[in-house]
């Protein structure tokens, strides 16, 4: 089953004011847009030409040019230099500073820190005891004698000054700034908050729906007015689209089929390819002189080199047991050394 197609809601029904504000709005809205959409869309097909052909091409070349100032180098840098310096320094840092280091922390620092603990174990640890256990006893005696005396001197008068003093004279002021309060609320309730209410009730909320009428015909309006400015601009722009191309690319187009095809077709047959053939003569002719100079400069520095150093020695071939790899082994042909012929 299809799935059922959620209706729109209900339009509210609107006054003859809304109707006699739509009109003139939209009518002036549409003179005013559509301008700006055909200047819009102008804008938009010049702006995508000439980042196609322009903007797009040339950041290309730039990323070029910088990788090769820039990232290339830096690359290089990094590779030649930087990581076989570190490497390097590296190497050193570990034979020159860790290596020492540990075995100055495995011979030297490991039997000092063993003997501070032997002596910290053996002997400051049952000092620092004795020390603790005085200390704790005469640190309970003062605080027993102090408590005792802050108890009866401080806190036993505070109590009686709180409950007998200062929670009536507390109560009393709070009293009286709740009657302030009171006062004070009714007044500003009439001098303020009833006004504010009838401001806001009979002039602020139907200036506010009036406004708010005109700004959703305003924005209805606009919107309206920018589609059919783009159905204006985009007829405007096949229209000027197609005089461009009867115009301007149709003749160049009956140009270069019918006057630059052939012109071009008789240079390539005539000029262009003779010249090809011509050029790759004179290449074919070049590398075989080179290949000749090379083998005269070969051979004459072989005769240079015998001159010099003699014959190499040749070399004793030695018989081998073994058939070599161009031969292989058949039935009629015994390769042992005792039915070796």
């Amino acid at each position: 089953m299809e799935p059922q197609k959620s209706l729109p809601p209900p339009r509210q029904p609107e006054g003859c004011l809304t109707a006699a504000i739509r009109i003139p709005v939209r009518i002036v809205v549409l003179v005013l847009v559509v301008p700006v959409r055909m200047v819009w869309d102008a804008l938009v097909v010049a702006g995508r030409f000439l980042n196609d052909t322009v903007l797009r091409p040339f950041g290309r070349a730039l990323l070029w040019v910088a990788r090769a100032v820039f990232v290339w180098p830096l690359v290089g840098l990094w590779r030649y230099v930087v990581v076989p310096l570190g490497k390097g320094l590296g190497w050193l840092g570990t034979y020159l500073v860790v290596v020492p280091l540990v075995w100055l922390y495995r011979y030297v620092l490991t039997p000092v820190g063993h003997g501070f603990a032997w002596v910290y174990a053996r002997v400051l640890t049952p000092i620092g005891h004795g020390v603790m256990w005085v200390t704790r006893g005469i640190g309970l005696g003062l605080y027993t004698a102090v408590a005792w005396l802050a108890r009866y001197l401080v806190v036993v008068p505070a109590l009686w000054v709180y409950e007998w003093i200062l929670t009536p004279i507390g109560h009393g002021m709070l009293w009286i700034l709740r009657g302030i309060g009171i006062c004070l609320y009714w007044i500003a309730r009439v001098l303020l908050v009833l006004p504010a209410l009838a401001l806001w009730r009979w002039v602020l909320t139907p200036v506010g729906r009036f406004l708010a009428v005109v700004g959703r015909e305003v924005w209805d309006a606009l919107g309206h007015a920018w589609r059919i400015a783009g159905h204006v601009s985009l007829a405007v722009g096949r229209f000027l689209g197609t005089l461009f191309r009867w115009i301007f690319v149709e003749p160049v187009r009956w140009v270069y089929r019918t006057l630059l095809t052939p012109v071009g077709h008789v240079v390539r047959d005539l000029v262009l390819r003779p010249v090809a053939e011509a050029a790759r003569s004179v290449g074919r002719a070049t590398r075989q002189a080179l290949a000749a100079a090379r083998e005269t400069v070969r051979q004459a520095r072989a005769d240079f080199r015998r001159m010099l150093l003699g014959e190499p020695r040749k070399t004793v071939g030695v018989d081998r047991r073994e058939p070599s790899g161009r031969e292989t082994r058949t039935l009629g042909s015994s390769t042992t050394a005792l039915t070796k012929d």
